[in-house]
């Protein structure tokens, strides 16, 4: 018999899964990335970039060096100036150690790791990362990589995949990988035929089509240009070696898919790693997953069994933050509409006069919902937001528009000392004047 839960429970169970329910998660940024198992990159960058923004949400003032040095190590990046050719330097954060390799149904399975790693560890071994197409291009736990065979597999097989790759260009790319080590789209030959956004240079073609396929990683960011080397000089043996067949690649995303959500549907679970929802109904029975009835949702789930044990006892500190429309919270918008009642998009392409919200309007998560947005700017040390945008249910009486004043305030505060700011201004605002001023004042750091 299936188990039933409340819409409530399902909201909770997915703010414990992802980190903002009960006390911070431990083990830092890499622990975080683990626990989530992808974390959305993008190029806007308001307050901080989304990557910075995830770990800052879920573990607070964390330093920002601290979590590049997380996805791609020290900063000491190998280049032109420092390498010598044919031999290339130790990728940062060095060797991969004792790094954890996924197991077929999402499970980890220990095994040391011998040469370079992609990204970085968490100095203790394990936790090494790599970029790819996951929910979109994200940082991913190192022992993931053989869970995305069946992706590397789908784009080679179809032969290309933003463009078509130019003859040639990918023997140049690999024999100067192989000489020169670790190199830029610039140190290869330039990432533009021309000053459109769109338009690649050979050479940019090559290099994204070899990372697409799995012959080139990313090891590392600077000027978030990246920095690719050879899959086979930076990615542990053990797990180049490890070719799973599309079932268990796909058991293995759709069992970690449940894990990071708490509770989904077929389409939920889909969307987390840009699944079908075909293939997750074909593989779904074999993962760990417990089908479940929410109350409320016209479709069938699955929930976490470790987390439907924790339920009856779920309780504990709430985050108050501001999240990027990034975040893995509330990426999937038709699934943050279902359980939080929250409709977001992102504005950011979305023309200056007929925006809603904001250009990079954040949503304000406080006592386990999400209460409204803020689309934050810096003007020197003050954070500015242009407009706060607060859910109706958020101001419905006095006493909830005193509450989410204060949860606003709160998250202010702490995202301008997070990024060096030492005032906050609030430029446009559905609350009323006096009542927010007055948590402005009272959320103020001593």
């Amino acid at each position: 018999m299936e188990a039933e839960l409340t819409a409530d429970e399902a909201r909770r169970l997915q703010l414990r899964a992802q980190g903002f329910i009960g006390a911070r998660p431990k083990g830092g940024v890499p622990a975080m990335l683990e626990r989530l198992g992808a974390v959305q990159l993008d190029t806007i960058s308001v307050l901080a970039r989304s990557h910075e923004l995830v770990p800052y949400a879920r573990l607070g003032p964390v330093g920002r060096a601290a979590v590049e040095t997380a996805y791609w190590g020290n900063g000491q990046t190998p280049t032109a100036a420092t390498r010598t050719a044919g031999r290339p330097t130790t990728a940062p954060g060095g060797r991969a150690g004792g790094v954890a390799l996924a197991g077929p149904a999402g499970g980890v399975v220990p095994g040391s790791s011998a040469g370079r790693h992609a990204g970085a560890t968490n100095g203790q071994g394990g936790f090494g990362t790599f970029e790819y197409w996951a929910h979109a291009a994200s940082v991913l736990p190192l022992g993931d990589w053989p869970l995305f065979a069946f992706r590397r597999r789908a784009y080679l097989q179809r032969g290309w995949r933003w463009h078509k790759v130019p003859e040639g260009v990918c023997d140049e790319i690999r024999a100067r990988l192989k000489a020169d080590g670790p190199l830029t789209t610039k140190e290869l030959g330039g990432a533009k035929a021309s000053a459109e956004w769109w338009d690649w240079s050979d050479h940019k073609i090559g290099i994204e089509w070899l990372l697409d396929i799995g012959e080139v990683v990313c090891v590392q960011r600077v000027g978030w240009r990246r920095v690719y080397d050879l899959a086979e000089r930076a990615v542990p043996a053990e797990l180049l070696a490890r070719e799973l067949d599309d079932d268990a690649c796909l058991t293995a995303l759709v069992a970690r898919a449940g894990r990071a959500l708490g509770v989904g549907t077929r389409a939920d679970l889909a969307d987390y790693y840009r699944l079908k929802q075909d293939q997750v109904e074909q593989v779904v029975e074999a993962t760990a997953l417990v089908p479940v009835k929410v109350a409320g949702w016209t479709q069938r789930a699955w929930a976490d069994p470790d987390a439907l044990a924790e339920l009856p006892g779920l309780r504990g500190r709430h985050a108050t933050t501001l999240l990027s429309p990034f975040d893995s919270l509330v990426w999937d918008r038709a699934r943050t509409s279902r359980v939080f009642g929250f409709d977001h998009r992102l504005e950011a392409y979305v023309p200056r006069a007929k925006r809603v919200h904001g250009y990079f309007a954040m949503p304000l998560l406080a006592g386990g919902r999400l209460l409204g947005r803020v689309d934050p700017a810096r003007e020197g040390r003050t954070l500015i937001a242009r407009q706060v945008s607060m859910e109706a249910r958020a101001t419905g009486t006095p006493s909830r528009t005193e509450s989410s004043a204060a949860a606003l305030a709160t998250a202010l505060w702490r995202a301008a000392s997070w990024v060096g700011c030492d005032d906050v201004r609030v430029e446009r605002s559905d609350l009323p004047r006096d009542i927010l001023d007055s948590a402005l004042k009272n959320a103020t750091p001593a």
